[in-house]
């Protein structure tokens, strides 16, 4: 229990020192939030738990993947709230948007994932 609060208290930290940071300079957050901190956590928690090289490898490539589908968010959002659209309404439609992108790479990523392990 203390090892998970230990993680969960380290992610939190991190996550507020950047919005304080991104509070005073949206660009530095930015820059700071563009640093894969959290997948170096995730790597990190995960190689204290299982010591698997293959997994983390295995983590890291879905994790590549997973990120290319958010990226039209980070185009679309700066676009539609400089056309006058609300944060909230602006906000949902990326979330929509960038979950049908992920649920549509997802089944890619499973599609050639299953061919890879056939081929194997």
């Amino acid at each position: 229990m203390l090892y998970l609060t230990v993680k969960a208290a380290l992610s939190g930290v991190i996550i507020a020192i950047v919005s304080e940071v991104a509070r005073r300079s949206p660009t530095l957050g930015a820059l700071i939030v563009s640093l894969p901190l959290v997948s170096i956590l995730g790597i990190l928690w995960l190689w204290h738990d299982t010591s698997d090289a293959e997994r983390i490898a295995t983590h890291a490539q879905s994790t590549f993947w997973y990120v290319l589908p958010t990226l039209p968010m980070f185009l679309l959002m700066p676009a539609m709230l400089r056309h006058g659209i609300g944060f909230w309404p602006t906000l949902a439609v990326c979330c929509v948007l960038t979950f049908r992108f992920i649920l549509r790479q997802s089944g890619r990523w499973e599609n050639s994932a299953s061919h890879f392990d056939a081929a194997q």
